[in-house]
């Protein structure tokens, strides 16, 4: 498997498996209309960035003080994979999503919101380390390792895009929240072997 099929692969994965992002976008999008969700959107993408920098910065800095350290980060990120892959397979109850509370925001509002969502959620931060650890080797160019986040980014502004444009019509938030166990199982079951296989691949 190639780095980049690799980080496709897990991006496409974490981002469309419901979480905190996928239930802030929901509520705005249904509550305060497709602008507000697309605001948001791309606040979350924003917040996407902020991730991929400081890990860049760290797995570099580790990949050139200790090949060791980073060998144990590459299979705790695996770990973490397995992990999620396995949580997420077993989630039988579907993603809340509180419709209460209805004030108007303004686009700023919407930004801010997406962004510190999505900036202060640890599960972001374990996906963007583990996915780098799995991927980024010596040999991996500065410029590809950017290419990397910025996909990173861009895939989850165009799906929350996607769900911000669906959930700001009624009857398509009943119709993504009811396949929402089978997408689970079918996400969680992927991501645990890819978190295997990779834990078994040979470093670069």
């Amino acid at each position: 498997m190639t780095e980049l099929l690799a980080v496709a692969l897990i991006t496409v994965l974490a981002v469309i498996a419901p979480g905190a992002d996928f239930a802030m976008i929901v509520r705005n999008s249904y509550l305060y209309g497709r602008r507000t969700g697309l605001f948001a959107a791309t606040g979350v993408a924003a917040g996407v960035l902020v991730h991929v920098t400081y890990t860049m910065l760290g797995v570099g800095l580790l990949i050139a003080s200790s090949t060791f350290l980073f060998t144990i980060i590459k299979l705790v990120g695996a770990a973490y994979l397995v992990h999620i892959g396995v949580r997420t397979f077993r989630t039988r109850g579907e993603v809340e999503i509180d419709l209460t509370g209805k004030t108007e925001l303004t686009p700023l509002a919407a930004l801010r919101t997406g962004f510190l969502t999505n900036v202060l959620n640890p599960k972001t931060t374990l996906f963007v380390v583990s996915t780098f650890s799995q991927v980024v080797s010596p040999g991996t160019p500065a410029h590809q390792q950017v290419g990397y986040g910025l996909f990173m980014s861009l895939a989850h502004l165009l799906w929350f895009g996607v769900v911000a444009v669906f959930f700001s019509q009624d009857r398509m938030r009943t119709l993504m929240l009811r396949g929402q166990k089978v997408l689970n199982k079918v996400i969680g079951s992927v991501l645990a072997g890819l978190g295997v296989s990779l834990a078994f691949a040979p470093s670069h």
